[in-house]
């Protein structure tokens, strides 16, 4: 994956996908929030897609942590 680098913190690796998962996890949050809270008279659509973005940031999530994984260069040639 071209945008997680392999050199620096492990922290800094891969910060799109960090950044999207969050993003998609905040904005999930409010959809819900405002679904149940918000007198609203179309109050299902936000009970319903709250949760499902949240759902999907797991991808990202999952992108996240797999792009911080290190192996090392000795496990990767054949015996």
């Amino acid at each position: 994956m071209d945008c997680c680098r392999r050199n620096g913190n492990p922290g800094e690796r891969c910060a799109l996908f960090l950044a999207l998962a969050l993003l998609f996890d905040t904005v999930g949050l409010a959809l819900l929030l405002a679904g149940i809270f918000a007198p609203i008279s179309f109050w299902d659509f936000f009970i319903l897609s709250g949760p499902l973005l949240i759902f999907l940031s797991l991808i990202f999530w999952i992108f996240w942590y797999l792009g911080g994984l290190t192996v090392p260069y000795e496990q990767l040639l054949p015996k």
